[in-house]
C-alpha cells in the first residue's frame, strides 16, 4: 500500500510526533486545567467497566487459592483443636476434683468464709497537687463511705492506699511512691519483705531474710498487716542487678482509668493480748509549778531522783 521509502519516513516521524503530542497535552493541561480534568474523569468513567472486568477474574482466582490453602490446612487444624480439647478436658476434670476436695476440707475444718468487702468504683482524674509525687485522684461521687487506709485495685492488682478524702474525690498513694511501704509475702520462698516505692515503676524489695532471697519470677502478695488484707496480688520478682530485687507490678500504673476502692475494715487488724503479757499503764501527768525548772523538780541538788507517784513532795 505504501512504498518502502514512505514507510521509512513514517517510522522516523512517529517518535517526534508522539513527543510533540505529549508536550502539547502537558501544555494544554496547564493552560486549560478544568477542561482536561473533566475529559480525564469522563474517560475514567468510560473505562471503569473494563477495569472491573479485568479485576474480577483476579479476585476469583485469589479467593479460590485461599479456599484451597484453607482446605489443605483443615486436617492439621482439626487435629490441633482435638489435642487442645483433650488437654482442656483433663484440666477441667482436675479443677472439678480439686473444688470438691476443697469443699470437703473446709467442711471438716469448719471453715468460716471471709466476708465480701464493700467497694466503690471511681475514674482517675488529674492530680494537680498534693504532697506525693506518685498519687492519683479518684472521682467517686458524693455520699461515698471511703476511709483513709482503704485499698485501691485495678483489674489486675494492687495500686495503693487511700490517704486523703474529699467530698467527691479521694487521693490514692500509689505503691511506686517514695512514701509507700507495704508488707508483702513471697510465694515461692515463703519469706516476708517490705515493698518500698522509689518513684519508679518498679518498687524495691527490702528487709527480706538473708537465707531466703527472692526468686526471679515468683509471685508477690500482700502479707496482711496494718489493716492491709493478705493475699492481694501485687506482682512478680525481677532482678535489675545482682542483689537488687524489685517488683514488676501487675497493675498498669502508667495508664490508670477505672479504679476500685475496697473497704476491708479494721476488725482483726490488732492482735489479741498474749497470755502473761502485762499491759503497760500510762503514767499520770505531773503539773510543774510555774517558775520551777525540770532539774529543780528532779532534785538535782540531792543527787537522787524522786520516784514518780511515790508521794514525796
Amino acid at each position: 500500500m505504501f512504498s518502502i521509502h514512505a514507510r521509512q519516513v513514517l517510522s522516523r516521524a512517529v517518535l517526534p510526533v508522539l513527543i510533540l503530542l505529549a508536550v502539547g497535552l502537558v501544555l494544554l493541561g496547564q493552560v486549560r486545567r478544568p477542561v482536561v480534568e473533566s475529559v480525564r474523569l469522563v474517560a475514567a468513567d468510560m473505562l471503569a467497566p473494563a477495569y472491573h472486568a479485568l479485576v474480577v477474574p483476579q479476585e476469583h482466582v485469589i479467593a479460590w487459592m485461599t479456599d484451597l490453602r484453607g482446605a489443605t490446612d483443615l486436617a492439621r487444624e482439626n487435629a490441633r483443636l482435638r489435642d487442645e480439647n483433650r488437654g482442656l478436658r483433663h484440666w477441667y476434670d482436675v479443677a472439678v476434683a480439686l473444688a470438691a476436695e476443697n469443699g470437703r476440707l473446709k467442711n471438716s475444718l469448719h471453715w468460716i468464709p471471709e466476708a465480701v468487702p464493700q467497694y466503690v468504683t471511681g475514674r482517675v482524674t488529674r492530680d494537680d497537687g498534693g504532697p506525693y509525687s506518685r498519687a492519683v485522684l479518684l472521682d467517686v461521687g458524693s455520699g461515698h463511705q471511703v476511709r483513709a487506709g482503704d485499698v485501691a485495685l485495678d483489674a489486675a492488682g494492687l495500686l495503693g492506699r487511700v490517704t486523703e478524702i474529699g467530698p467527691h474525690t479521694v487521693r490514692v498513694l500509689l505503691i511506686s511512691d517514695d512514701a509507700s511501704r507495704i508488707p508483702v509475702t513471697l510465694a515461692v520462698s515463703h519469706a516476708d519483705a517490705i515493698m518500698a516505692g522509689d518513684d519508679t515503676v518498679n518498687p524495691r524489695l527490702l528487709f527480706y531474710p538473708q537465707d531466703h532471697h527472692p526468686v526471679e519470677g515468683e509471685r508477690v502478695e500482700t502479707r496482711g498487716q496494718n489493716e492491709m488484707p493478705g493475699g492481694l496480688p501485687v506482682g512478680t520478682v525481677h532482678y535489675l542487678a545482682p542483689g537488687r530485687p524489685v517488683v514488676l507490678p501487675d497493675a498498669d500504673l502508667g495508664r490508670l482509668d477505672i479504679v476500685r476502692v475496697f473497704d476491708y475494715g479494721d476488725e482483726g487488724a490488732t492482735a489479741p493480748d498474749a497470755p502473761g503479757r502485762v499491759r503497760v499503764k500510762k503514767l499520770p501527768d505531773i503539773a510543774v509549778p510555774s517558775g520551777l525548772h525540770l532539774p529543780e523538780l528532779l532534785g538535782s541538788g540531792a543527787g537522787t531522783v524522786p520516784a514518780l507517784g511515790s508521794g514525796q513532795e
